[in-house]
């Protein structure tokens, strides 16, 4: 009586030997690295690990390792200091075309890695992350929304016929619209004010007219602009698969990016960064590029290059913009077999898209890929510049075969992973204006190293605790449950480790609050018993009572209690999420400790034996 078959025994010891493999991972902790990706999605290969390894040589830095990953190099540190003075070097040797970001790098060897083993994450408030103070560049933003007035300036003189001879945007900023005379000029500037209420007008000698945005007109389009950024960072955040992101405004332009547990760093960095967007323009194919080549380009065309570098015409006119995309895809383009964007645009962008096109069937378009970057340079006498760089280039230039829609696609990317890229940053939508990241760091504890001794502390005084009481109270039986508790610590870690979950000080009060409640369970089966015993039934017959009369108090009991943990997941937020994961990993854990595994060690102790009485 009271025996397991053999396969059980043997699952409880694949378990709990799996366990132990995957918690190990959190013992070794973390040191400083830095991580170095291509900037347009390219590889990072051996040339580029040369240069680095040349380039801290130079500045007299050893690094521990330089590993080559799929998605770039690692290059890990003794200590602090060498990873920033490290990322100085690499920056300076790779330039602009590499993204060198800091980085907290597991010390996991690689004989877990190779098994897939790797240590749970843990928030800002335990193990720190990515801190990213991140400025608006306002004066962008303005002029974006200038630049948005020229093309509406145009349509609205168009349909209503009134002539102009230009409108272009003015260096110093607004909006220079020059008519064919007087008559013409109180006419469009009428028509301006009465569709526009947030402009200022100025009238000049020559029927031209200067508009710019009244103060009211600025503030708000500064504020839209910043509230637009946290909405896209927030979307950006949520591609990158981020737990508990912190994502707050700061002041009047500024920006706080918190990722915590993040790993990819370089990844996160470009991503929430960039301003990628896209236009699409016809090609003119009707005047000469040699004469844009010499400096005199067409009226209503500009040059632009190709990604290989070649010069190509493209009309001025944009026929569409990335700001009416919803949704974005990568994946392969079905007659080349090279990487493609599937592009979903809302039903405005369709309607205008399928006008611009529908007279345009059998000439070429052209797709052009525009990034902007920020930079502070700083100079040697310790003075600090912004340099604005915006990459515009030419990534298809294809014939339309049909009237376009809804749905279409582009093609000419130079890698996949350029490809998810472009794809993220379409479906999180266009940032208002672009984001300069003016400081970066890896955090430690924000509450110290206190919250992380306090929380183990906290922990492990609450398992002796218990472990003490249910050795003396119920003996053998105690030590076995005590056993189990172990086993139930090992196991939710594991499983935190296995999910990437991000652990917080919160997560810490679930795990404290699950030992207590673990061995519930065991005081149920144990109680049950005594009384069996109690009752006169032999030693024997009492264990198999005791285990086969407690499971439904235990199971309602601890299912009553899982589905709190779930509804505090379902709607709460941050920390709250973090303690509803580790009081339900809590959970399932203990059944299975407290039950499956207390039977399997009760039965290798007193199983199939005669007993007389029972140390409980």
């Amino acid at each position: 009586m009271n025996r397991y078959a053999a396969w059980k025994y043997v699952l409880i010891l694949i378990l709990v030997i799996a366990g132990a493999l995957y918690a190990l991972p959190n013992i070794y902790g973390n040191e400083p690295a830095l991580q170095v990706t291509s900037s347009r999605g390219g590889e990072a290969g051996e040339l580029t690990e040369l240069a680095i390894g040349a380039a801290l040589d130079v500045a007299g830095i050893t690094p521990r390792s330089l590993e080559v990953q799929e998605n770039g190099l690692l290059v890990r540190f003794a200590n602090e200091e060498d990873q920033l003075r490290g990322q100085n070097a690499i920056k300076d040797e790779l330039g602009q075309d590499y993204v060198v970001a800091l980085n907290l790098a597991p010390a996991t060897p690689d004989w877990l890695r190779s098994l897939g083993a790797e240590p749970m994450f843990l928030g800002l408030d335990l193990r720190g992350g990515v801190h990213f103070l991140m400025e608006v560049n306002m004066p962008a933003a303005i002029e974006k929304a200038e630049n948005r007035y020229v093309s509406d300036f145009r349509t609205l003189l168009r349909e209503n016929r009134v002539r102009y001879r230009t409108i272009t945007r003015l260096d110093e900023g607004g909006v220079l619209v020059r008519y064919r005379d007087a008559e013409e000029q109180a006419a469009g500037d009428r028509l301006i004010e009465d569709t526009y209420f947030d402009l200022n007008l100025e009238q000049r000698d020559g029927n031209e007219t200067v508009t710019r945005l009244s103060e009211d007109a600025l503030q708000e389009t500064r504020e839209q602009a910043l509230q637009q950024n946290i909405t896209t960072l927030r979307k950006r955040v949520n591609e990158l698969g981020v737990a508990e992101p912190v994502i707050q405004r700061q002041g009047a332009n500024r920006i706080v990016v918190q990722l915590p547990g993040v790993q990819d760093t370089a990844r996160a960095k470009d991503i929430l960064g960039a301003t990628a967007t896209l236009e699409f323009r016809m090609v003119d194919d009707e005047n000469s590029i040699e004469d844009a080549l010499d400096g005199r380009p067409p009226i209503g065309s500009k040059l632009y290059k190709t990604r290989d570098g070649q010069p190509i015409l493209l009309k001025k006119q944009v026929m569409l913009t990335g700001e009416y995309i919803i949704d974005a895809a990568s994946g392969f383009d079905q007659i080349s077999g090279g990487p493609d964007v599937s592009i979903t645009l809302d039903g405005r962008g369709a309607r205008i898209f399928s006008r611009a096109t529908a007279d345009e069937v059998g000439k070429r378009m052209g797709v052009v890929f525009i990034e902007t970057k920020t930079q502070t340079i700083v100079r040697p006498d310790g003075s600090r510049e912004k340099l604005t760089e915006s990459i515009e280039e030419v990534i298809n230039a294809a014939t339309i075969q049909e009237q376009l829609g809804k749905r279409f696609h582009i093609t000419g990317l130079d890698s996949t992973e350029e490809a998810r890229n472009l794809a993220l940053l379409l479906r999180a939508g266009a940032l208002a204006a672009p984001l300069e990241i003016i400081e970066e760091r890896t955090v430690g504890p924000s509450l110290g190293r206190d919250n992380i001794e306090q929380g183990f502390n906290s922990v492990m005084v609450g398992f002796a605790l218990v472990l003490i009481f249910m050795a003396v109270y119920y003996k053998v039986f105690g030590v076995i449950a005590d056993v189990a508790l172990a086993l139930n610590l090992v196991f939710i870690i594991a499983l935190l480790s296995l999910l990437q979950a991000t652990l917080t000080l919160p997560g810490i009060a679930g795990i404290v609050l699950t030992v207590g409640m673990a061995v519930d369970a065991n005081v149920l089966i144990f109680q049950r018993i005594r009384e069996e015993i109690q009752n006169g039934n032999s030693p024997q017959a009492s264990i198999h009572a005791g285990y086969e009369k407690a499971f439904s108090t235990i199971a309602d009991a601890n299912i009553t209690t899982l589905i709190a943990a779930l509804v505090l997941f379902s709607f709460g937020t941050g920390p709250i999420k973090g303690f509803a994961v580790t009081l339900s990993l809590g959970i399932i854990c203990s059944m299975f400790t407290a039950i499956m595994v207390t039977r399997a060690l009760v039965n290798l102790v007193y199983g199939g034996r005669r007993l007389q009485k029972l140390s409980i």
